[in-house]
């Protein structure tokens, strides 16, 4: 696409900041290799094969992604190593991830039951055997395996099957994003290595080797990598997946909206009243997410890009409502604007498109080739 100025976009529209991008992308693999672990993002939040693209020259070992059908969307871009975080438990997806094999592609997913194990035993073979990594519940209370009993369970299973081998385990401190304060969030990532050495030493001592041992939280990565955390060495992998976007849950975190690259462009319609602005860009273009409590506790329904201390009062279907004087008396109808969403990762599923921007500049036009992946 030919360059051109934001005002020349129709809106809502999403943006990502070429530049603020670029440096999350950096700072994260920094922070793994100082760390001396492989960096794996979770591509959820940005959906894109060239975002991905950037970050494997940056030093990726492969992505994550949450479904069978994000995988082959990255697959057929070109990735050749992928993990797939959520469990499998249906014929068609086993298919799918076969085929995805059969091309020469690293596949693995994740169990964490034994009706799970078994299911893929029964469905995958010799020659191309499914690879699989045990969730581990480091708190977040969701899904994964939550006792040493079960893990020996899954581990008798995996002994016992013939069609999967175990390549490690993983967990996700998503509880780290409900945390009261700093301090609990580097807490529950300290417990959290703890909780992974003590799960890896039970398998290593029934001599079942482990590959990979994954964590993941873009809070809690960045606040441990501030206060020059050291990680246990039992841990090889981190997973974090909204440090390359950020929005102003991580914002919240982090003390500002500095490192937020992505942000929806919205047009003022409506100024009914002389404190009330009326975007846009309403809750097809944002969601309606937020986080009541925690080190992500979001005010309203996302903040202005620029001046992060105004928030968005209120959603509706298609419109963005603002109810603060001062914003009111700087803009005027046909004004463009942008709002830091409170949780990027469903936003940008909203979307077909997203513009690499620098400033008032458009750079280019890309598609958000995942978008609706969710099987």
């Amino acid at each position: 696409m030919t360059a051109m100025d934001l005002q020349e976009l129709e809106t809502p529209a999403l943006l990502i900041e070429e530049n603020i991008m670029k440096t999350n992308i950096m700072r994260m693999q920094e922070i793994a290799n100082g760390w001396k672990v492989s960096l794996r993002p979770h591509t959820k939040t940005h959906k894109s094969t060239y975002i991905a693209r950037h970050q494997k020259r940056a030093g990726a070992v492969g992505i994550t992604v949450a479904k069978v059908s994000e995988a082959e969307v990255f697959a057929l871009d070109g990735c050749t190593d992928i993990f797939i975080s959520s469990e499998i438990i249906s014929t068609r997806n086993f298919e799918k991830i076969e085929d995805m094999l059969s091309r020469g592609i690293d596949v693995t997913f994740a169990v964490d039951s034994v009706e799970g194990i078994q299911a893929a035993d029964s469905h995958f073979s010799t020659l191309q055997p499914a690879q699989v990594l045990i969730e581990i519940d480091s708190g977040e209370r969701r899904t994964g395996v939550s006792d040493y009993h079960t893990f020996n369970a899954l581990l008798d299973a995996l002994q016992e099957a013939s069609h999967v081998i175990l390549r490690g385990i993983f967990t996700h401190e998503g509880h780290a994003y409900r945390a009261e304060d700093k301090r609990k969030v580097i807490s529950i990532f300290r417990e959290t290595q703890s909780i992974m050495a003590h799960y890896a030493s039970i398998a290593r001592g029934r001599h079942i080797p482990l590959e990979r041992v994954s964590i993941g939280s873009t809070p809690s990565i960045l606040l441990a990598s501030a206060k020059k955390e050291r990680l246990n060495p039992v841990i090889t992998e981190i997973r974090p997946g909204t440090y390359v976007y950020m929005d102003a849950g991580q914002a919240m975190a982090s003390g500002d909206c500095s490192n937020c690259a992505a942000t929806v462009l919205t047009r003022v319609i409506s100024k009914p009243t002389a404190s009330r602005v009326v975007g846009d860009s309403g809750a097809k273009a944002l969601t309606m997410q937020s986080r009541e409590y925690g080190v992500c506790k979001t005010v309203g329904k996302g903040c202005i890009f620029g001046m992060e201390d105004i928030h968005v009062t209120s959603l509706y279907d298609e419109h963005t409502v603002i109810e603060d004087a001062r914003f009111s008396s700087q803009v005027a109808l046909g004004d463009i604007f942008r709002i830091v969403p409170n949780h990027i990762c469903p936003a940008v599923n909203l979307y077909d498109h997203f513009y690499i921007v620098n400033g008032m500049r458009v750079i280019q036009k890309l598609r958000v080739d995942a978008r609706g992946k969710s099987s």
